[in-house]
């Protein structure tokens, strides 16, 4: 059995515990909070720990899936914590991947450990499809649209600013631009002309609301090249209307073939999702496969959703999956 601990108990790590809960070669044998341990009740019966406990269970967890945000937590936790562990996180700021990867190749190549970043849909699954259809029509563009759907990442990342009590943020591809993609017309289309970002935010009392709308609509990597609306709202309305996490998008790619071009190949994947983190979470306990296989291989440091064999994310043999997949 590969030895799962979960860092961080909010939406992901909720969803986690379900997905290992499912896995025939799992076990969760702890959940890490920063709450106290005693107001976090699991759905199953895995002892929970203070997060400043966990290098106590080094021995005892084969891989540590890390539940915390992309804006201030993951950046510090999946260093910090690939010295001690396999790790495998969802760092989703595209912008700074490449900084987030050195810092963790760096400590897990210290450690002998590996560290599985930006798993997730996108980056991740997303990320895969881009790879996979750019390789086979090299001659094409791709797109990406997500939503309409709650971002975990910018709705974190609002709720960061002073004066925000809770919120959500919805992004919503713009219908024309998805539209002139399918059609295989490789249109340019700039950030901004592809979604558009919506913002319902519950502040706290007294504070001031201009300025909480200007600190998101200005924020760079998250809001600033987008047209951003902002909704101010009551946290009864916020419960009511906003309680679900859903998301989703679509991966196109166009491609020519032909000595002259004459032959036109659209490739589309696409994601619905009910649940944003619960999707989110079991992609992240495939990869903690993975990463569990790869360290048994003796393989160190920092890895993505690209360097992964498809096979090693299944609980089925390679004899199973050539029989019923391939």
């Amino acid at each position: 059995m590969i030895h799962i601990g979960i860092y961080g108990y909010g939406n992901l790590g909720r969803g986690v515990e379900y997905a290992v809960s499912k896995a025939p070669d799992m076990e969760l044998k702890a959940i890490f909070t920063r709450r106290d341990p005693a107001t976090v009740h699991p759905h199953t019966n895995t002892p929970v720990y203070k997060a400043e406990d966990a290098p106590s269970m080094k021995d005892q967890i084969d891989v540590m899936i890390l539940c915390g945000g992309s804006a201030t937590d993951l950046p510090e936790m999946t260093p910090a914590l690939g010295h001690l562990f396999n790790v495998v996180d969802s760092f989703d700021t595209h912008a700074h991947i490449p900084q987030h990867f050195a810092a963790v190749d760096k400590a897990c190549k210290e450690a002998g450990t590996v560290g599985l970043i930006s798993v997730g849909w996108d980056p991740g699954l997303f990320s895969l499809n881009r790879a996979y259809a750019s390789s086979i029509l090299p001659d094409g563009s791709y797109y990406t649209f997500w939503g309409k759907g709650v971002s975990q990442g910018h709705s974190d990342a609002i709720r960061r600013i002073p004066g925000v009590k809770d919120a959500r943020q919805y992004t919503i591809p713009v219908e024309a631009a998805l539209e002139a993609v399918r059609s295989g017309s490789a249109p340019e289309l700039t950030t901004r002309q592809k979604h558009t970002r919506e913002c319902f935010v519950v502040a706290e009392e007294g504070a001031d609301l201009k300025a909480i709308e200007n600190a998101i609509v200005t924020m760079p990597n998250y809001f600033d090249e987008y047209d951003t609306t902002v909704h101010f709202i009551s946290e009864e309305e916020l419960k009511r209307d906003h309680a679900g996490i859903p998301h989703g998008g679509f991966v196109i790619h166009s491609g020519k073939t032909g000595w002259n071009e004459e032959n036109t190949h659209v490739i589309e994947y696409s994601l619905k999702l009910d649940s944003n983190p619960e999707f989110t979470s079991s992609v992240l306990t495939a990869y903690a496969r993975a990463a569990y296989r790869l360290s048994q291989e003796g393989k160190n440091g920092a890895m993505t959703v690209l360097d992964i064999p498809p096979a090693y994310l299944s609980a089925k043999s390679g004899e199973q999956l050539r029989k019923e997949l391939l």
